[in-house]
């Protein structure tokens, strides 16, 4: 039998993807990552991303675990110590304070590229990984206990494992034949840079409304980053006013919480969809992040589910490894699997479940979900239940996630 080129070869380099390629490498597998393009690791520093994540503190670790988080802190990243949400018209909000349950932060707010960036630093420095661009995928051939991959140039790469990083529009997925299931939202996600006259005071503010959310989410001092949530007629009429009038309209929907919000640079849209795939593995091949799930940014909590992911399947061919298993057969990817699948269904279903109840315009869950809202505020073991979970805790943590005592 031929000898794999690769133990793993991941296909997509973005913030999963890189983390997957990066934790492998470390422990000793030999690891393909194959990109587009080289992403970019240098930008203005006076500008930001239009997209950004909320990182709890699993995520933290496992970056911090990875040696990339110092990094992340020297380009940009924001803690926020508390959090408010609250809805249109109603008198219920909630309000958690990280000070509640004795951490000093709930989270941290990081721009996409960042997290890219010192991932992929950190990847040219790693010995055990070699990287890939801009190499059309033609085909797959996913199979234990060795897997290939065909490119458009007639060129071909064999692994024991191939990892599905490729985003919810996967290449590598619909090349296996793994089918999705899900829905539009017929819902367009607006994201924006504002500065607010008030600061952002280290809160993160949400607001819902029946059109969508509205998420402010602090970067640095006086800035945020915006997802709004809307029609998409409204979101399409978002992005062709002025910014006067959007300034306006987003103050307006903000009730002023931070004062006058002011846009900076640039506005974009994309749509929202809650997708899953049927299988999240088959026989020399797994799916991860948003190839395997896709859920409601309304929690922020997309990249969070991919990162654990990682982690997961990372331990999963580590101990295969150990016991000599192939790490594409079913037994080992199962395992996986079943780790994930369960876990990130929940969340998709949660967030999906408020998206609903948020949104929906009849009178009396107006009245419900407002006074369920001031209910938690009032009773404080379910609000610091809440807290730990916007930290990533409640889970069985993968051992990329968990804090080691003599680090």
């Amino acid at each position: 039998m031929k000898h794999a080129d690769f133990d793993i070869a991941v296909v997509g380099g973005g913030m999963v993807g890189a983390c997957a390629a990066l934790a492998a490498a470390r422990s000793g597998k030999r690891v393909a990552l194959l990109e587009r393009e080289r992403p970019s690791l240098e930008w203005p520093q006076e500008s930001f991303d239009l997209r950004v994540s909320a990182l709890t503190r699993a995520s933290q670790v496992t970056l911090q675990n990875l040696g990339v988080w110092q990094r992340m802190q020297q380009m940009r990243v924001t803690p926020y110590e508390r959090m408010q949400v609250w809805d249109r018209r109603g008198i219920g909000e909630i309000r958690f304070d990280a000070a509640d349950i004795g951490e000093p932060d709930l989270g941290h707010i990081v721009e996409n590229r960042v997290i890219v960036a010192a991932l992929w630093e950190a990847l040219e420095d790693e010995p055990g990984v070699k990287t890939f661009f801009g190499r059309g995928l033609q085909d797959v051939d996913a199979a234990s206990p060795l897997s290939r991959l065909l490119f458009d140039d007639g060129s071909e790469l064999s692994a024991q494992l191939l990892v599905g990083a490729d985003g919810a529009r996967s290449r590598l997925r619909e090349l296996a034949g793994i089918g999705l299931r899900g829905h539009d939202y017929d819902q367009k996600a607006v994201v924006a840079t504002v500065r607010a006259e008030r600061g952002n005071a280290g809160t993160a503010w949400q607001r819902f409304m029946p059109s969508g959310p509205l998420a402010l989410l602090p970067l640095a001092r006086e800035w945020f980053s915006i997802v709004w949530s809307t029609t998409p007629g409204e979101a399409e009429e978002l992005l062709a006013i002025s910014s006067a009038r959007f300034n306006a309209q987003l103050t307006d929907a903000s009730e002023r919480c931070c004062g006058e919000l002011m846009l900076e640079g640039g506005r974009a849209a994309f749509p929202l969809r809650l997708q899953h795939a049927n299988a999240y593995v088959q026989p020399g091949l797994a799916l991860v992040g948003d190839a395997a799930h896709v859920i409601h940014p309304l929690a922020g909590q997309g990249v969070n589910l991919g990162l654990l992911d990682a982690g997961v399947l990372v331990d999963v061919i580590n101990a295969a490894a150990d016991q000599h298993e192939p790490l594409g057969a079913m037994r080992v990817l199962r395992r996986y699997e079943r780790a994930r699948k369960g876990h990130n269904l929940a969340v998709q279903m949660a967030m999906d479940g408020f998206k609903h109840l948020f949104s929906n315009r009849n009178p009396a869950l107006f009245v419900v979900r407002n006074a369920g809202l001031g209910l938690a505020n009032r009773i404080a073991p379910l609000r610091h239940q809440f807290e730990r979970v916007a930290l990533g805790r409640g889970i069985e943590l993968p051992s990329l996630a968990r804090t080691h005592p003599d680090a």
